[in-house]
C-alpha cells in the first residue's frame, strides 16, 4: 500500500474549504509559499490537478471535490477525537482494572473507592477476584494487589493498609474437645485447615516470630483449600485450627465465634499494597484511584 502525506491532504483541505491560501496558512502556521508547494507537490504525485488558482479565488476542481467529500469528514472526526481526549485529561474518565483477592476488595478497595466513584461518574473500575500471582503487564490490568513482601522490585508499590499480622484460630466447639496450643510446635498435634498455595501448588508453611526467634511449621489436617474465605467458613464449622492474617477473622474474635491463640508469636508484616509498573503518563483516572486508595503517612510510596 502507497502511503500518503497526511499533512498534503490537510493542506489540502483546509485551502479548499477556506478558499484561500492567505487563510489556509495562517490557520495552518505554515508559510504561503510552503502551503503551495505542498499542494503542487500532492497533485504532482496523484497526476490530476485538484484546485482551480485565480487571482481572486482557489476552488477545488471536480476531482478536487470529490477528494475534499471523501477525507474532509476523517479529519473532522479524528479532531474531535482529539478533543474528547483533551476533556478526558481535564475530566477524568475511562476504566482501571485491577487484579485483587476478595477479602481486600470488600474491607479495603470498596470502602475507599465509594466516594471516588460518586464524584466522578465516568470513571469505571473493573475488578478481578484472583488469589494467584497475575502477570498484571501481560494481562492488561492497570493494578494489582498483593501483601507487601509478595511484591516484585521492578514495581512501584503503594500502601493501602496498616500492616498486619497473622492469627490461629479455631471455633470454641473445638476446643472443647482439643488443647489451646501452648507453643507453634504443639501445632503438629492438632487437625489444622491447610492452605494450596496458586503459585507454587505446595501447602502453605505456617510461619511464627517471637523475640526474634522465628520457626516454621508444617501442619497436618483433614482440609485443604485454595482459597481464605473457605478456611474461615470451616474454622467457623468447627473443622479445625485455621491460620490467615487477622483481620479475616476479627468479627468473628471480636464476637466471640472463634478463639485466638499463639498470639505472642504473631510478628507485624506489611501489609496490602497496591502495585503497578512504572509508567511515565498515568491516565487521571488512574491516578484518581491510586490517591484515593493509598495509605496517608510520612512515608506514602515506595519504589520497590
Amino acid at each position: 500500500m502507497v502511503r500518503r502525506n497526511l499533512n498534503d491532504l490537510l493542506s489540502f483541505v483546509t485551502v479548499a474549504r477556506e478558499g484561500s491560501f492567505t487563510r489556509a496558512a495562517a490557520l495552518l502556521g505554515v508559510t504561503q509559499s510552503a502551503l503551495s508547494q505542498a499542494i503542487s507537490g500532492l497533485e504532482t504525485r496523484l497526476n490530476i490537478r485538484l484546485l482551480t488558482r485565480t487571482t481572486r479565488s482557489v476552488s477545488p476542481t471536480t476531482a478536487g471535490e470529490r477528494l475534499l467529500n471523501a477525507i474532509g469528514h476523517r479529519f473532522d472526526e479524528i479532531e474531535a477525537e482529539l478533543d474528547v481526549l483533551t476533556e478526558m485529561r481535564d475530566k477524568p474518565a475511562g476504566t482501571v482494572r485491577i487484579t485483587c483477592g476478595e477479602h481486600v476488595l470488600r474491607t479495603t478497595l470498596l470502602p475507599k473507592l465509594t466516594p471516588l466513584l460518586s464524584n466522578y461518574p465516568d470513571i469505571k473500575v473493573e475488578f478481578d477476584i484472583n488469589y494467584g500471582f497475575r502477570d498484571i503487564v501481560a494481562d492488561r490490568f492497570d493494578a494489582g494487589v498483593r501483601l507487601g513482601d509478595t511484591i516484585d522490585k521492578d514495581m512501584i508499590a503503594i500502601p493501602i493498609g496498616p500492616p498486619l499480622r497473622m492469627a490461629v484460630v479455631a471455633s470454641t466447639s473445638y476446643f472443647a474437645t482439643h488443647p489451646i496450643p501452648k507453643t507453634p510446635r504443639e501445632l503438629v498435634n492438632h487437625n489444622c485447615i491447610n492452605q494450596r498455595m496458586q503459585t507454587s501448588g505446595g501447602l502453605y508453611v505456617w510461619d511464627f516470630e517471637r523475640r526474634g526467634q522465628k520457626l516454621n511449621v508444617r501442619v497436618a489436617g483433614q482440609l485443604i483449600f485454595n482459597t481464605s474465605p473457605s478456611m474461615v467458613d470451616a474454622a467457623l464449622a468447627g473443622l479445625g485450627m485455621a491460620f490467615l492474617p487477622e483481620e479475616e477473622f476479627a468479627s468473628h474474635i471480636q464476637e466471640g465465634r472463634l478463639v485466638r491463640v499463639l498470639e505472642d508469636w504473631c510478628a507485624p508484616f506489611p501489609g496490602y499494597y497496591l502495585y503497578y509498573p512504572s509508567r511515565r503518563q498515568p491516565s487521571p483516572a488512574f491516578s484518581l484511584v491510586v490517591n484515593a486508595l493509598r495509605v496517608t503517612s510520612p512515608a506514602e510510596s515506595k519504589q520497590r
